[in-house]
């Protein structure tokens, strides 16, 4: 994404088929029409050609098309893996949640083998050592857990591709969240991660955990790739304050619905999904500031199932506000640094939103350069966390321990033990410690997915807050089992000491039943 005046040379665009993204489409659309450049190289997958070019041809550009064919075979097995037993050097099992790739990869470490761990959250630099942990020939670990986070920008020497399920969660046009079987397009890209070109493996295979999943992904894998056709759209900060000029009493989230809904696009575009940009316009709605430094702390790419995330964005504005420099030493008492390795699943948890909330702070040093100064030692911090993150997850067996032995300790069953909830729609991030694997949701599908997902969508937003106090209490650590009984116990001498409190109460509770 280009934001100077002066045009490169050369600018590249990857993965272009996210500007199909019903989130975050908008900004490869920014990015294709108004990259800074004499010329543009964009990646991506056959699907995008069609739209591309068209787009293209709107702005009177020239278009060459070039298309690259695979170096190595992939070859679909006709049997599923069924066990861990049964895993070779050069496996990678694709998993589409955290709670899979705990369990999955603890089970694998049980079996006495090495295993990389690369997932979405994680920092680049972390995603990277694991990836030249696996790939190096003198490591002894050569077997890999990951989401489809392997799918983009890495490079790695996988003879087999395992899907421990077909099933992931996806944001549909509405925002909403549904549980449905992944795509052609995913299925490729995934499967093409085995056997690549410069890998120590010639010839790659795919297949899946389960044999009754094995026809559904042959089935996946067959069919055409259906074309994108058309390409996300995001009202600008000109057009929005455009609209706050002749409505000047509404807010930023009013402006962009009232916007949203009288736009009309013609069919090579769509308006992207706006609930993420209103809820941080809500957040920060009480903040004073200028209408074009709201919007852009509202298009700020953060996760907002983060609280921390969340509440960091918050703070910042707070500081820009008042016109003050948010300096390094502010950020690091706001972060607690120096940090320790972590020492359970939570921590690590946490520590990733701390990068992230790093991350925030040079995305928007960027754009504010005065306000964000010391983008310089951010970058220094940035990294020594990475190599803390690193240590976590190079111990994510003994971390899941860790977290099992704490919860039951104080009576909590493991399965129930989630991250920290502050904010709405906080994602809970769950974790399986069990000998066998964790249930996956393969089975789920079609108006029976949906439902499950529905009632699942529930439990996430709602979490440990429909629990009683005491385990919310319990589960945040600020309560202990003998804390619980000592509590109990005062209770029970104050209701003796006055009786007639509680009689008062059940005189009370008695006169309203009757009424």
């Amino acid at each position: 994404m280009c934001s100077v005046n002066t045009p490169y040379d050369v600018a590249v665009i990857d993965e272009i088929q996210m500007i199909k993204d019903p989130s975050r489409g908008w900004a490869w659309t920014r990015a294709l029409l108004g990259l800074c450049a004499k010329e543009i190289h964009v990646c991506g997958e056959e699907a995008a050609i069609n739209l591309v070019t068209e787009l293209m041809y709107t702005t009177g550009e020239e278009v060459e098309v070039k298309r690259y064919k695979r170096l190595t075979p992939i070859k679909i097995l006709s049997q599923a893996l069924e066990s861990l037993d049964n895993l070779r050097p050069g496996d990678c099992i694709v998993c589409f949640n955290k709670n899979d790739i705990y369990s999955v990869s603890r089970q694998i470490e049980f079996r006495g083998l090495e295993c990389a761990v690369i997932y979405g959250s994680l920092p680049p630099g972390t995603k990277l050592t694991q990836a030249k942990k696996f790939n190096d020939p003198d490591d002894p670990c050569k077997i890999m857990v990951a989401t489809d986070a392997i799918g983009m920008g890495l490079n790695l020497s996988i003879k087999r591709i395992i899907f421990n399920s077909l099933i992931k969660p996806q944001i549909n046009e509405k925002g909403e969240k549904e549980m449905n079987k992944i795509t052609t397009s995913q299925a490729l890209q995934i499967s093409g991660r085995a056997g690549r070109f410069s890998s120590v493996f010639k010839e790659g295979e795919v297949t899946t955990m389960y044999a009754d999943d094995l026809t559904l992904l042959k089935k996946i894998l067959s069919e055409p790739v259906d074309p994108i056709e058309a390409a996300g759209l995001h009202p600008t900060a000109e057009q929005i304050e455009m609209f706050a000029y002749h409505l000047p009493g509404a807010t930023l989230s009013n402006l962009i619905d009232i916007f949203v809904s009288l736009s009309q696009v013609d069919g090579l575009y769509f308006v992207c999904n706006i609930d993420n940009f209103k809820f941080l316009a809500k957040m920060i709605q009480h903040i004073p500031l200028h209408l074009r430094a709201r919007y852009v702390f509202c298009t700020a790419p953060i996760n907002q199932k983060e609280p921390f995330v969340c509440t960091s964005l918050l703070k910042f504005a707070r500081q820009f506000s008042r016109n003050e420099p948010v300096m390094f030493d502010w950020l690091c008492r706001h972060i607690n640094w120096p940090l320790v390795p972590p020492k359970n699943i939570k921590d690590l948890v946490h520590l990733e939103a701390v990068h992230d909330v790093l991350d925030l702070y040079l995305w928007l040093s960027y754009r504010f350069m005065d306000m964000f100064p010391d983008a310089g030692h951010v970058r220094t911090i940035q990294k020594k966390l990475d190599d803390i993150i690193q240590i976590g997850v190079l111990n994510i067996t003994r971390l899941i321990q860790a977290s099992q032995v704490t919860s039951e300790a104080m009576g909590i069953p493991v399965e129930s033990l989630r991250t920290d909830e502050r904010l709405p729609h906080a994602e809970v991030t769950e974790f399986s410690t069990n000998k066998e694997m964790a249930p996956s949701p393969r089975r789920a599908r079609g108006p029976k997915a949906r439902s499950l997902q529905s009632a699942d969508a529930q439990l996430g937003t709602l979490g440990p807050m429909k629990a009683p106090l005491t385990e919310r209490l319990i589960q945040q650590g600020l309560l202990s089992k003998e804390m619980l009984k000592q509590l109990e116990k005062e209770w029970l001498a104050q209701q003796d000491t006055h009786p007639e409190v509680n009689e008062n109460r059940s005189s009370t509770k008695h006169k309203e039943k009757k009424k």
